[in-house]
Formats: C-alpha cells, sequence, structure tokens
C-alpha cells in the first residue's frame, strides 16, 4: 500500500519507504487541518481500522494531551502526529516511557525526560506524549500521540515556560523533525513489544530530570525522586518509605526551592 497524497514539503514517502519493510501495510497520511490526530486514529481502531498508520496534522483544533489537557497546534509552530500500531506487549508498563525515550534521542542529547509524558529542556517543556489504546475483537491498537514545540509560542495560559527544538536545533522544520523521528520510533515500538521498558531504563534516566529533586504528586504525595523501576514505575522517598508511583495515577512537578534560610 503506497502512501496517500499529501504537500511535497512533507517527506511523507520517504518515511513510508524507510517503515514499509517492517511494517506492509504502513500507510502515511498529512492534513493541514483536523480536530486532534489520537481522537481520529482511535476513531478508526473502534470501527476495526488496523492497519499501521502515520497522521500528521499541520493543525489541531482539538488536540488533547495526557489528563485531559488542551494542546494547541499551529501550522509550522509545532509538529503534531500520532501512530496507531497494533500491538500485543506482554506488559504494557512503561509505553509512554519508551515513547519518550526514542523520541529524546533522535532529537538531541540536551533534550530530558520528565516521568512520564514530558520532553523537557532546560527545565521548560519542550513536547509531550499521549499514549491511548483500543480493543476490538480480541485485537490490540495502540495510538501514540505526539507533540513538540517547533518554533517558540506563548506561555499565555500554561502553567510551565514552553520550550522550543529550534533552541537546540536552529534550522529545524516540522517536515524535517518528523523524518528525524518517525522510524526510529517504530522501530522503538516493535523492539518494545519484544522486550518491554526494563532494557531501557538506565538510558531513560540518564536523561531524567526529575532523579534526585523533591518533587510532589498530585494526589498529595511529597518526597526526593530515586528514579524507576525497571517497570517505569517512579520510585519516591516518602516519610513513609518508598513509594511507587505509576503513569496513570499522578503527574509530578519539582518541589519550589525553599527560600527561608
Amino acid at each position: 500500500m503506497t502512501p496517500l497524497d499529501s504537500p511535497t514539503a512533507w517527506p511523507a514517502e520517504a518515511i513510508w519507504e524507510q517503515v514499509f519493510p517492517l511494517l506492509p501495510n504502513f500507510t502515511v497520511e498529512i492534513l493541514p487541518e483536523i480536530d486532534s490526530t489520537n481522537s481520529e486514529l482511535m476513531r478508526r481502531a473502534r470501527a476495526g481500522q488496523h492497519e499501521p498508520t502515520l497522521l500528521v496534522a499541520e493543525r489541531q483544533s482539538a488536540g488533547r494531551g495526557r489528563m485531559g489537557r488542551v494542546w494547541q497546534s499551529q501550522a509550522g509552530d509545532s509538529l503534531t502526529f500520532s501512530l496507531s500500531l497494533p500491538m500485543s506487549p506482554k506488559d504494557w508498563s512503561g509505553l509512554s516511557l519508551a515513547v519518550g525515550l526514542s523520541l529524546a534521542e533522535s532529537l538531541h542529547a540536551e533534550v530530558g525526560l520528565k516521568w512520564p509524558n514530558d520532553l523537557w529542556f532546560k527545565a521548560r517543556k519542550l513536547g509531550g506524549i499521549l499514549v491511548e489504546a483500543a480493543s476490538m475483537g480480541g485485537r490490540s491498537q495502540v495510538v501514540i500521540g505526539v507533540g513538540l514545540n517547533i518554533r517558540p509560542r506563548p506561555a499565555e495560559g500554561l502553567s510551565t515556560a514552553p520550550a522550543a527544538l529550534t533552541e537546540l536545533l536552529p534550522q529545524l522544520t516540522a517536515p524535517a523533525c518528523l523524518a528525524q523521528v518517525v522510524p526510529p520510533l517504530i522501530r522503538a515500538m516493535l523492539d518494545f513489544e519484544r522486550t518491554g521498558f526494563a532494557p531501557l531504563q538506565s538510558r531513560f534516566e540518564a536523561r531524567d530530570v526529575l532523579k534526585g529533586q523533591r518533587v510532589h504528586t498530585s494526589d498529595g504525595l511529597q518526597g526526593l525522586c530515586l528514579g524507576l523501576t525497571p517497570g517505569g514505575a517512579l520510585r519516591l522517598q516518602t516519610d513513609l518509605g518508598v513509594q511507587e508511583i505509576h503513569s496513570a495515577e499522578v503527574s509530578v512537578r519539582p518541589l519550589p526551592k525553599d527560600t527561608s534560610s
């Protein structure tokens, strides 16, 4: 199956040629606008469409982040895409961490990872990941949504000022970024299906921006971040001992430094 027609500025055919040997039914679609690439691929999965698909939108009118957050996307300022893949790993734990690690390693040595779903640069958010799954008729389909800031954008309404990839890679464009990150990401997902997160633990922790910091979670825990378990849970040293925090339960942010002394 060949990729759908798309604007020549986007490297749809080049990506398809790299991925086709791994996923023979793979398709690439580039759209000028859609409500949400994740929502569209989830709709397709629930309708029984299981072909591996890369869906890119130049603009999203209703982009979604984790925990219901809105992801605003404008043409050229950001890269937003979703991957729909049939997957049946033995253990799904740490999938979003594997996604983030692949993206960070494809982008730049200075891109950090903030557990569980964010890419960071200099204490600012560079991108986010939203992973959803649909099961129909005994088949599992995972939809991986990615939003990356290409150029600087306003900070209004955001709890953390955004970073932009052009701070690290001044000539980078959204199409070039897509070509840079998608083929390695698909290979990483195929590896994850076979081996899970454990082999990636040390590489993730090398970019972990929370390890060694005091943090708090959205359900009220506070403590020192110790790193991750082999399954990708966050290890937090609290007053009650070491707690394991799972991505579906909490979000984490560094505690403000104590300025009283």
